[in-house]
């Protein structure tokens, strides 16, 4: 009786884990949304929670050096405006796949859409009284943090579907999630963000990253899947023929700068 009984917990447990791996982008969602959603009750009851300080005690108070404010603050740069155009430009020139960079722009900017949107509707007063930046604004969820994750996620993410060399994509994606890990760090340090600001950024950013990438064929296509085809639409449609009719295709006849559109017949 009982090795059947331990046989029946077995076949359960496997059942389970099977249909975790299953469904593994949906339970990243959920618990991120969940995460996220706790820290969220907590931040509008305006409750000082523990995770925020032990972070103050841990990196504030005991990680706080002279020679370790610039390397911080280092971190902090790489999710500017300025930073991540640089890179977004290097991805559009050399990444593989299609259209990387219009997807990394297209991610990145629902990104700060939405964190501007919940920064407006919260209104969480960020730290005071140790900040080493001047900033403005609200404080949750961390907009670095969030662009950080987005960003510099999705482009692990590339780098590990298209990269074919397993040593080279294990260290690059270490290396993106140590950037990741480094701004969020980064921002409590300065003084600028509470914890639960970064963890409740990275959870959102997650969240959102997991519902934007394409999902397997037969289920429907990621937020960011739509946004691309919704841009491509109009080249489609200028590219496209009715069946029985000529192709219009731009044709010069001379160098100049005019291009009259030259009726071509289709076989």
């Amino acid at each position: 009786m009982a090795c059947e009984e331990k046989a029946g917990a077995r076949t359960t447990m496997a059942r389970f884990a099977s249909l975790v791996r299953q469904n593994a982008r949906l339970v990243v969602v959920a618990v991120c949304a969940i995460v996220f959603l706790l820290i969220l009750d907590d931040v509008t009851e305006a409750e000082s929670m523990r995770l925020d300080r032990a972070a103050y005690w841990l990196i504030v108070q005991h990680l706080r050096t002279p020679r370790l404010t610039p390397v911080m603050e280092s971190f902090s740069a790489l999710a500017t405006p300025v930073s991540m155009l640089v890179v977004l430009v290097v991805v559009a020139a050399f990444a593989p796949g299609k259209r990387p960079g219009w997807c990394c722009a297209v991610n990145l900017g629902l990104v700060v859409l939405i964190n501007q949107v919940l920064k407006f509707i919260i209104q969480r007063p960020r730290p005071d009284g140790f900040r080493l930046a001047t900033v403005s604004g609200f404080s949750f969820p961390s907009g670095h943090s969030m662009a950080a994750m987005a960003f510099f996620g999705l482009l692990a993410w590339l780098v590990w579907r298209y990269e074919k060399d397993r040593r080279q994509r294990a260290l690059l994606v270490a290396a993106f999630a140590l950037v990741i890990v480094m701004i969020g760090v980064s921002r409590i340090y300065l003084g600028v963000h509470y914890a639960s600001d970064v963890i409740g950024g990275f959870c959102l950013s997650v969240a959102h990253r997991r519902a934007a990438l394409p999902w397997k064929r037969g289920q429907a296509p990621g937020i960011g899947a739509c946004l691309v085809r919704l841009v491509s639409v109009p080249r489609r449609l200028a590219t496209c023929r009715t069946p029985g009719l000529p192709r219009l295709r731009p044709r010069c006849a001379t160098s100049g700068p005019s291009c009259a559109p030259v009726a071509r017949q289709t076989r």
